[in-house]
């Protein structure tokens, strides 16, 4: 959408209110990043696009530790004006990133679901944490790959061509964005923030809908927390 990015500032505060909201605990805008409890912080990546409405958000677990610590993912929003457009940004990440990374937090299962290293829908070897599916389209069948995705977990899919690719052994974040329609498409996989090749063409050959009229898009959010073979 056109329009001038907001303030930095800004944008954290409305992630603070947003994380506030969902947790029930405090979150605070401070020193150019959002702070939670303990060492947990959020910080907002670098303009690299020119979008008003796309945010690059890094998970930091520990502040003192951000290089081993630091789980980075970016997403888009979309609306009539620049706040409506980051704050619909801010809430698809944080009902998909946002749920994997807050029930890494809590451990109790409020926020997104856990699989074990040997869960025939997990990732081998890993406990992991499944973030939340959204979906968005339209048409009739907007929601359709949304369901397609809430019912064939990627996690196992994925993990053959993953699983030699990474470059630590803790804290692999996950993004699948996929979807489109009649004349349109778009299967990406970023571990870490990165995009995967492999992995997005894997996706991609998968048998998710296909609309015929209108659009339908699914994003979610995959955690590694740590490889137990290791």
């Amino acid at each position: 959408m056109d329009g001038d990015r907001l303030p930095d500032e800004v944008v954290l505060g409305m992630v603070a209110r947003r994380l506030s909201d969902a947790t029930d605990k405090p979150w605070h805008a401070t020193d150019g990043m959002v702070k939670g409890s303990g060492s947990v912080a959020i910080v907002l990546g670098e303009d690299h696009t020119g979008n008003p409405g796309h945010l690059d958000l890094d998970f930091v677990l520990n502040v003192d530790q951000p290089e081993d610590t630091t789980i980075s993912d970016c997403v888009a929003g979309y609306g009539g004006t620049p706040e409506e457009t980051v704050d619909r940004a801010i809430q698809i990440w944080l009902d998909t990133t946002g749920s994997a990374l807050l029930e890494l937090l809590s451990q109790d299962g409020s926020f997104a679901g856990h699989f074990a290293p040997d869960a025939p829908d997990g990732f081998p070897g890993w406990h992991a944490i499944h973030g939340g599916i959204t979906g968005w389209g339209t048409g009739d069948d907007f929601l359709a790959v949304q369901h397609w995705a809430v019912d064939h977990p990627l996690l196992s899919v994925l993990a053959p061509v993953l699983g030699s690719t990474f470059d630590r052994d803790h804290l692999i974040g996950i993004k699948a964005f996929f979807g489109g329609g009649k004349e349109t498409e778009t299967a990406e996989i970023r571990v870490n923030g990165v995009h995967h090749e492999a992995a997005s063409e894997m996706l991609a050959d998968l048998d998710w809908p296909r609309p015929v009229e209108g659009l339908s898009y699914a994003r979610t959010f995959l955690l590694l927390v740590h490889n137990e073979t290791m």
